[in-house]
């Protein structure tokens, strides 16, 4: 089995990358929040793997953390879930936002996830209720909580419009606290256009 992959970027094409190890290049599908924190093509890179060995193909999975890896062997166990859907949940939710997600039984969350209907979220979070990081919810509820209401409201209408929970909240780091709903939407969206 391969856990572990140190080598040098050479492509990246969403969701697939190559990486360059000591002369042979490994094609690895990573998720979206792997993606967006890859360095640039030609410099150095380190992931967890997940080699998945189907009849008529050997799959190569990479990950920036081990929690995310973790997470994706759990998706993985739950039944009607193969590495496509595993990969698309761990694109739109970070595995801190799945364990809450999971915590308070929030079909609403997952169902957003393209490939994932009402009755395929019902069974995740019943399948991995006990099975991911306890630390992770509560860390992440207590931030939530500290977040203005002007800030989740900002944060909703960009999902409504259609954006990810991840292209959400990166787009709020990177606006004044203080401005208000109109304005925030509108500064978001400008960062959001440029991405």
């Amino acid at each position: 089995m391969i856990g572990r992959l140190h080598g040098t970027l050479v492509e990246k094409n969403p969701p697939q990358i190559l990486v360059d190890v000591a002369g042979v290049g490994y094609e690895l599908e990573v998720p979206m929040s792997t993606f967006y924190n890859l360095p640039a093509t030609g410099q150095q890179v380190t992931l967890r793997t997940h080699l998945a060995i189907r009849e008529d193909a050997h799959m190569l999975y990479g990950f920036a953390s081990e929690d995310e890896r973790g997470a994706f062997r759990q998706l993985l166990k739950v039944s009607g879930v193969g590495a496509r859907i595993a990969l698309a949940v761990l694109s739109s939710l970070s595995v801190s936002e799945l364990a809450q997600a999971v915590a308070a039984q929030e079909t609403g969350r997952l169902v957003k996830t393209p490939g994932i209907g009402k009755k395929t979220a019902e069974r995740l979070l019943l399948e991995l209720r006990d099975k991911l990081p306890k630390a992770l919810p509560a860390a992440h509820a207590s931030a939530v909580a500290a977040a203005p209401d002007s800030r989740d409201d900002i944060a909703n209408a960009l999902l409504s419009l259609g954006y990810n929970e991840r292209e959400a909240q990166a787009a709020l780091k990177q606006i004044p606290a203080e401005l208000s709903v109109s304005d925030g939407i509108r500064a978001a969206l400008k960062l959001l256009s440029k991405a």
